[in-house]
């Protein structure tokens, strides 16, 4: 089984990023008031970001969604989770919806295709079917005919019908 540690993060990011977003308006006072402490106590708020390199909390900068490198390098960047630098998030986060935006189109590509293979060798099977019924019906008309064609001869009956003269 999966550690739920391996998704934290991407919940983190995704859900976090709304809360920062939503928080955009609060007074910017509010990280800063944790420098000089430390990673864990500045990201209890989900919209501060620590530097380990300044060692310093940053409110998050909401409107350029990346930190820029001049406020602090991704690498030294830690948001929701002090173990987790932010460049590694963010490739953990795209790595993951990749493959989920795949497998998805890979699932919908392969439910179309067998849908139609089914229907065509559907169609196919009936068209055989409805073949096979036919060729019979010929031969049984075939059989008919030859016989009819024996009891005139042997009765010597002509292919006219006698009693067409009284019509």
């Amino acid at each position: 089984m999966m550690d739920l540690r391996i998704f934290l993060p991407a919940l983190l990011l995704v859900f976090g990023l709304a809360t920062v977003w939503a928080q955009s308006s609060a007074p910017g006072d509010v990280c800063e008031t944790k420098n000089g402490t430390s990673c864990e106590d500045c990201l209890k708020n989900v919209s501060c970001l620590w530097c380990i390199q300044t060692k310093s909390c940053i409110t998050y900068p909401v409107r350029t969604i990346l930190p820029p490198h001049a406020l602090c390098p991704l690498n030294d960047a830690r948001w929701g989770l002090c173990w987790m630098n932010f460049q590694i998030l963010i490739i953990t986060v795209s790595v993951i919806s990749a493959i989920i935006i795949i497998a998805l189109l890979i699932c919908l590509l392969r439910c179309c295709k067998c849908e139609n293979i089914g229907s065509k060798r559907f169609e196919a099977k009936m068209q055989r079917t409805a073949d096979k019924l036919k060729t019979k019906q010929e031969e049984r008309k075939a059989e008919m005919k030859q016989r009819h064609e024996e009891i005139r001869k042997k009765y010597g009956l002509s292919g006219q019908n006698q009693y067409s003269k009284f019509a």
